[in-house]
């Protein structure tokens, strides 16, 4: 970009208000009246003439969302939703991670991971709303999910956790990343099929990559745990994806398949990742490797689309 050319909107990173609408759940008739009433919202405009909203309008939406859910009138959750993102705004970077203050994510972290040792689904719920609400969807997933996720398996194989651990959490935290997803089919962009092997069950981190990817414009269908590789071959060929994604734990998941995980690369582009997915691999079915975390691997997938 030329030093006085004027920023692209997906330079700017906003939203136009139906976007803005399928994320937080909130229609676009009651955002505009949040909008004029109490002066939530503060779009720019598009060359086009179309209102653009931030990542600050999505943060004040979604507390403005969690003080409601407290009990507050709409005025004065609106009121301190505002007066947060100020807050927010003023505060130095040097907070994260500080051991303290409005912006502690490792705190949070922590709170989220005693609130799901105790089988406090509400107490979890309220973490997630406040992680939601005050950091990125990118910073919550990479830095908090993932991480207690992983842990948690960690956990268990050691002998320190219970199934029923184990079960509560990942289904608090599966409901949540469910209720990201919403709509995501209906995007404008490429298309992705993503799913696991057969006998994968473990497709979280999945769902997390689909989630970001949709963010970055992506369709995703979404097929989930132990996916029977015939059927994945049978849909790419009939609707012709720009790309799909194959994602298991460990290797084995996909050692016995390569030769059908092969047939499917000659349908439609493929991609493996997860913990299980090697170079060596992706080189045998002709298949393209993500590496790094759920997140990381769906915004760079993302830009380069």
């Amino acid at each position: 970009m030329q030093p006085h050319e004027p920023p692209s909107e997906a330079e700017l990173g906003v939203l136009r208000i139906g976007e803005l609408s399928r994320r937080v759940g909130v229609s676009d008739h009651v955002l505009r009246a949040w909008e004029i009433r109490y002066g939530l919202l503060t779009p720019a405009r598009s060359s086009g003439g179309f209102r653009l909203y931030s990542d600050s309008d999505e943060r004040r939406v979604r507390r403005m969302r969690f003080h409601i859910a407290q009990g507050l009138s709409a005025a004065e959750a609106a009121r301190l939703a505002i007066a947060e993102e100020r807050q927010l705004g003023d505060s130095s970077e040097s907070t994260f991670g500080s051991g303290s203050g409005p912006l502690d994510l490792r705190g949070l972290a922590r709170s989220l991971q005693r609130a799901l040792d105790d089988f406090d689904e509400g107490a979890a719920q309220a973490v997630l709303d406040r992680l939601l609400s005050d950091f990125t969807l990118a910073a919550t997933l990479r830095d908090v999910l993932i991480p207690y996720l992983r842990q948690l398996g960690e956990r268990w194989e050691q002998g320190e956790t219970t199934i029923a651990h184990e079960h509560f959490a990942t289904n608090v935290i599966r409901g949540r990343l469910t209720g990201l997803a919403r709509g995501w089919g209906d995007a404008y962009g490429p298309r992705a099929i993503v799913a696991c092997p057969p006998d994968e069950l473990h497709d979280l981190p999945l769902l997390i990559f689909g989630i970001m990817l949709n963010r970055s414009g992506w369709r995703i269908d979404y097929f989930g745990a132990s996916t029977p590789v015939d059927q994945l071959v049978h849909v790419a060929d009939r609707s012709r994806p720009d790309l799909v994604v194959l994602a298991a734990t460990t290797a084995d998941r996909f050692d016995p398949i390569l030769g059908e995980l092969a047939r499917l690369a000659a349908v439609a582009p493929l991609a493996i990742a997860g913990v299980g997915a090697t170079q060596y691999i992706a080189d045998e079915i002709g298949a393209r490797l993500l590496s790094g975390d759920p997140v990381s691997a769906a915004e760079h997938q993302g830009h380069h689309s």
